[in-house]
């Protein structure tokens, strides 16, 4: 075989994606790669990332028992490595998965979540001229102990070296290895079937094949990423900083597509928060997964969103908090420290201090009073409270589940309302006022004389 044979390049690819590792560092008893980075399992972070770089099949090399990973990377395909003998054993665990394939083949880990799209293309683009196998290299600030990239003086990538194998001279070259790589499907599998384990770790390295490629007359090159974007995660203190890089991406991400955060290092998103033009979110916001924001909507400080979807030019905050099932219409008003679960707040409502809506409907331009709940749980069951369009309800007011407060209704202050309220009528439900004149100031006189008796 020779390079010439290769200028013919595959318009296809597949990716393999290696996740069968135990991750014991990680002190969890979640497997590692499902170890979530804004929001998404890391696994499903690389799965994603090969998807959008072109990728037409996707299979994941997992250990025996790992049953909670292939649920969750499903429709990709599983493939079973038993007994872990190295990431060359890994991907040829694959060959069933990829028989008949006949493009290129991205060899990727399940626990670098930073990896993006571009970084395959640009191993692809280095592949261009011919390149059986494509390296996915990167310069470290401390190379440490990763493996070291051998390239001959013509700029072609000659060896990989691990390095506990690596001699002082290897050890001193400062580009590394990802462990990313891409390889023409024709030759993958006949060059790992070559690989022997003559190494410190006795075991069967996907590294090797570079060398053996080139004994066999092809050409093999290397791209180069930033370290942050090939970054392992192998442990918490790993898992906070991936954590951290991602965040700095949605934030700019999201500045960049016309949304303003006023102090944008306290935002913190998912990987599927959707944000409208001209949003405006205030200091220590919290976007789970799940949440959709239309434009011109102000998040004012401190609120948490999960599952939720906000109307055009609502308004939320500060210390709000949506979850699953809120749906903010447009023009809503959603105050200080209240609370929306699985409620459908209709275009101009209002709610704007210390208020719990769970499973309601809250109709147009109805107002919710300060200290008003919906009485939705009876300790076995949920109901639905129907507030319709034009409703006042007063401050302070229990809403016992299941009732229905008809349009242009009114609730009176400090009411528990358990029957349904016609349109147009006024709901009062309060014990009769009393009055005792002059209580407080003989109560007061009772009390200070008790104060001045002497003790016997």
């Amino acid at each position: 075989m020779t390079s010439s044979t290769l200028h013919e390049r595959s318009v296809s690819l597949a990716a393999v994606v290696l996740a069968a590792g135990k991750g014991t560092r990680m002190k969890s008893t979640l497997s590692k790669v499902l170890h979530p980075v804004a929001g998404r399992a890391m696994v499903l972070h690389v799965l994603e990332t090969a998807r959008e770089a072109g990728a037409v099949k996707c299979v994941v090399v997992l250990a025996r028992g790992m049953d909670e990973v292939a649920k969750a990377v499903a429709p990709a395909e599983i493939a079973i490595q038993e007994p872990a003998l190295g990431t060359g054993h890994a991907v040829l665990a694959a060959r069933d998965a990829l028989k008949g394939f006949k493009g290129r083949v991205a060899v990727l880990f399940a626990d670098t979540p930073l990896i993006r799209p571009g970084n395959i293309a640009a191993v692809e683009a280095a592949m261009a001229g011919g390149a059986a196998i494509g390296v996915l290299g990167f310069r470290p600030s401390d190379p440490a102990v990763y493996g070291r990239l051998i390239a001959t003086k013509d700029g072609e990538l000659e060896r990989i070296v691990e390095f506990k194998d690596a001699t002082a001279e290897e050890r001193a070259v400062g580009f590394c290895n990802s462990g990313i790589m891409i390889v023409e499907g024709r030759y993958l599998f006949e060059l790992l079937d070559r690989v022997g384990n003559a190494n410190a770790q006795g075991e069967y390295y996907l590294t090797e094949i570079v060398a053996i490629a080139r004994a066999q007359g092809l050409l093999v090159v290397a791209a180069e990423a930033a370290a942050d974007e090939v970054m392992g995660v192998d442990h918490r203190v790993a898992l906070a900083k991936a954590e951290a890089i991602m965040q700095r991406r949605l934030r700019e991400r999201a500045m960049l597509e016309g949304v303003t955060l006023t102090d944008p290092d306290t935002v913190w998103f998912s990987m599927d928060t959707k944000l409208g033009r001209d949003v405006t979110v205030g200091p220590n916001v919290v976007f789970g997964p799940k949440v959709v924001i239309a434009g011109n909507v102000t998040i004012k400080p401190f609120c948490h969103f999960e599952d939720c979807t906000i109307g055009e030019g609502a308004i939320i905050g500060p210390y709000a908090r949506l979850r699953p099932g809120a749906m903010i219409g447009r023009d809503v008003h959603i105050g200080n420290f209240v609370e929306v679960k699985k409620s459908v707040i209709e275009d101009g409502a209002k709610a704007n201090h210390l208020a719990y809506i769970g499973d309601a409907r809250v109709g147009a331009r109805s107002n919710i009073g300060a200290g008003t709940i919906t009485c939705n749980y009876d300790g076995f069951d949920k109901h639905f409270t129907d507030i319709g369009a034009d409703v006042f309800i007063g401050s302070n007011t229990a809403l016992v589940a299941p009732v229905k407060i008809g349009d242009g209704a009114m609730v009176g202050a400090g009411s528990v309302i358990t029957k349904a309220v016609d349109a147009q009528a006024l709901a009062i439900e309060r014990n009769e006022q009393r009055q005792v004149d002059g209580y407080a100031k003989a109560f007061r006189a009772r009390k200070l004389a008790a104060k001045k008796k002497p003790k016997e």
